[in-house]
């Protein structure tokens, strides 16, 4: 009983909800290299998706740092994603004086295999995180967010297995059953008549390679893909999502509609035309645009700019409230940078805002 419905998954968070918007349902990938900022984009996913949608979430950690799973449940203790009950004390972080019967009003599963665990575990994790996804999507009928971090992980146990077993070695010392693997794990998640399973995978790019076969098998699977970037994030733009290498399959103008397409486009292209541009402005400066080059430029930076956002999770680390930003907010804020309604605001103005109410606030305060 497969769904073949199209609905938009809203997230909150500008650049996906704009450029790449997620599918209820499908399999959306985080590339991105070490320290860019995979699993704090899942984090906040988790809470605005518990938050704004009252959805459940899997969260299955596949051979990843402990300190990182620690953090991420007492994280969803403070925000109260997941409850514990009110005798429990979160500074002392008893786990004997959890309320059973207050578990119930939880809004994510957590199953881990970390690195320390052997081969074995950390291979089957994901596919457990997987069976309790199902069991909340056919037996409860429930829309289900599946959140695996990191499916490279999934790989390298795969590999490991494969070398313990005696198997001859394809390219770069992966498994022979690198594909038939890969597709048993992503074609049990889809949607059913009755529910949904939205998977969310952080995937590890090893040495900011695309090309490796790790994630390289992952991509053909995916409904859309989101890039981190490392020269995004060394702007200090978080998150560091890089709004030309990402892409989904339903920015349609028959799914999300023609202005959101028209925008995002827009968006894409005077970014593009900004990038082809540095290497003039590098050498001659930026005197020797054109006027109208000029404007791309200025209107390229506050894109840039806008496409930073406070994260929830984050919070205690940016010291900026986090922002949840509806998609029709973010498409009149963009349409209102490439239409020139905000020429005169300066860029920095636009720096960490949620919705251009934010921005607007701050040019009034700089300019008392």
């Amino acid at each position: 009983d497969l769904s073949t419905q199209i609905e938009v998954l809203e997230t909150g968070i500008k650049v996906i909800d704009l450029i790449q918007p997620f599918l209820r349902g499908g399999k959306i990938g985080l590339f991105g290299g070490a320290g860019v900022g995979k699993t704090v984009i899942v984090q906040e996913l988790i809470n605005n998706i518990a938050k704004a949608h009252s959805g459940l979430s899997v969260f299955a950690g596949v051979g990843e740092r402990t300190r990182e799973g620690n953090d991420l449940l007492r994280e969803m203790v403070d925000t109260g994603v997941v409850s514990y009950g009110k005798d429990f004390d979160k500074k002392k972080f008893d786990i004997e004086s959890v309320d059973r019967n207050a578990l119930k009003d939880s809004k994510v599963a957590f199953v881990f295999g970390q690195m320390n665990e052997p081969p074995g575990s950390r291979s089957r994790v994901a596919l457990t995180g997987l069976t309790i996804a199902e069991y909340f999507r056919d037996e409860e009928g429930r829309d289900v967010l599946l959140f695996i971090d990191n499916i490279f992980r999934f790989t390298q146990a795969g590999s490991e297995v494969s070398a313990l077993l005696g198997r001859m070695p394809s390219a770069v010392g992966y498994q022979p059953t690198l594909a038939t693997e890969m597709g048993a794990l992503q074609e049990r998640i889809t949607s059913t008549q009755k529910g949904s399973i939205t998977s969310v995978q952080a995937i590890y790019v090893p040495a900011d390679d695309l090309t490796d076969p790790a994630p390289a098998t992952t991509f053909s699977h995916l409904d859309a893909t989101t890039v981190l970037s490392r020269q995004i994030a060394e702007l200090g733009i978080y998150p560091a999502v890089d709004p030309l290498d990402s892409t989904s399959r339903i920015l349609d103008p028959a799914v999300v509609g023609q202005e959101h397409y028209d925008v995002a486009r827009g968006v894409q292209s005077t970014l593009q035309r900004y990038k082809d541009l540095q290497d003039i402005i590098a050498i001659l400066g930026m005197d020797e645009l054109s006027d109208d080059d000029k404007q791309v430029v200025d209107r390229a930076r506050k894109i840039q700019k806008f496409l930073s956002q406070p994260f929830h999770v984050a919070e205690a680390f940016t010291g900026r409230p986090g922002a949840f930003v509806k998609v029709q907010d973010t498409v009149k804020a963009f349409k209102g940078i490439l239409d020139g309604d905000f020429d005169h605001i300066g860029e920095q103005s636009f720096y960490m805002c949620g919705g251009i109410e934010d921005a607007i606030k701050n040019h009034e305060e700089a300019n008392r």
